[in-house]
């Protein structure tokens, strides 16, 4: 889809408890106003704070001149592919999908209602998580269950983190002068939650999230991959009921789990007074990234470019020299002095006489998402 279209949106990505909000004028890299909404225990009340906010003298901000209104949902299923324009249908479908995403559907569709409420004669747009691994291929997405099973109950692979693989590849693309149908990237979303996404002229062809967020990397609190059946195996010895595993592998597992901390710059600090289970952590961290490059880079045949992006991915250089190391027989080689420090601008980190560009791209998922609500709209 075009992603060249004018205008200005109000983009909002509501949480349980919280209500992020950009005011984005599509012509400008800057967004005119970024704010956040805490301690929310009523979404309407919410969306309220936010046009209060925007109506301050000096906001920057004319809410009557928005185009649009786009929010992020977690889960779109098998049945959301594109960007859509909410209706009261869109809205139900999204609650039947609650079941797939039950700690975020559910608050993404409390503030949909209530900004369809506020801003009744304005377009709303849902962008979902998952559209863009909407292309997936059958044998990505298929898992090897009984196939009646799977289909009953919508058993498959969906990825999260599509907003971000989109901006992120179609950036990395212009950043080296090509149009994003001729380049093959493997994005690397590395935050609290981290993703991988084999991406193959600007379509997503793989992607290490599956059913839930908690499939495929090592992240802050989650597993990511293990064997399915530690689960049966953690219900029949330590007598450990579903929700307790789902808390187990959910919250207190991935880097915390392994090391004690969630945050990458505890973990380098602890390496650095000698921690050997920090640097366990590391290493199982950074190994679980590399198999993921070397199984994209099988899938995708050739490789243009690798491109880091979210918080971790952004800012930890010891992480992105780990995640790649190594691999300098398969074209990957990153240049120490160029991987030095945290990137707040897109930044190439490889070699010269790397064949693969290894590239640092911030990720702007809010834009994205205003770019597409504004699209689906015009």
């Amino acid at each position: 889809m075009s992603v060249n279209y004018v205008g200005l949106a109000l983009v909002l990505n509501c949480g349980s408890s919280s209500v992020k909000y950009q005011v984005v004028d599509t012509t400008q890299d800057e967004p005119l106003a970024v704010g956040l909404v805490e301690r929310v225990t009523h979404h309407s009340e919410a969306i309220r704070e936010i046009i209060a906010q925007l109506s301050e003298p000096g906001s920057g901000v004319d809410l009557t001149t928005l185009t649009v209104v786009g929010h992020r949902v977690v889960q779109g299923g098998a049945e959301f592919s594109a960007p859509t324009i909410i209706d009261d249908e869109v809205e139900r479908k999204i609650a039947v999908l609650a079941a797939l995403a039950p700690l975020h559907n559910p608050p993404n569709l409390a503030g949909i209602t209530a900004a369809r409420a506020a801003f009744p004669d304005l377009p709303h747009v849902a962008i979902f998580d998952t559209a863009f691994h909407s292309t997936l291929p059958v044998e990505a997405y298929t898992y090897a269950v009984d196939r009646h099973v799977a289909a009953e109950h919508g058993v498959r692979r969906y990825g999260f983190h599509g907003t971000s693989h989109a901006y992120v590849s179609r950036e990395t693309a212009r950043l080296m002068g090509r149009a994003v149908g001729d380049v093959n990237t493997i994005v690397l979303h590395l935050g609290n939650g981290a993703s991988a996404c084999a991406v193959k002229g600007g379509i997503s062809v793989d992607t290490s999230m599956g059913l839930t967020p908690l499939e495929g990397l090592v992240m802050g609190t989650r597993s990511g991959d293990i064997d399915p059946a530690v689960t049966l195996h953690l219900a029949r010895t330590a007598g450990m009921t579903p929700d307790e595993v789902d808390t187990l592998l959910n919250r207190h597992s991935g880097m915390v789990g392994l090391t004690g901390y969630s945050d990458m710059r505890d973990v380098n600090a602890a390496i650095e007074a000698g921690s050997h289970e920090a640097r366990v952590g590391m290493d199982v961290y950074c190994r679980r990234i590399r198999g993921y490059v070397g199984n994209y880079y099988a899938q995708l045949g050739h490789l243009d470019a690798i491109t880091f992006t979210a918080g971790v991915g952004e800012n930890d250089p010891v992480v992105r020299a780990g995640a790649l190391a190594g691999l300098e027989e398969l074209g990957i080689e990153i240049d120490p002095e160029r991987n030095a420090g945290r990137k707040k601008e897109p930044t190439l980190i490889s070699t010269d006489a790397s064949r693969v560009q290894v590239w640092v791209v911030p990720t702007n998922e809010e834009r994205e998402i205003a770019l597409q609500s504004i699209a689906a709209v015009s």
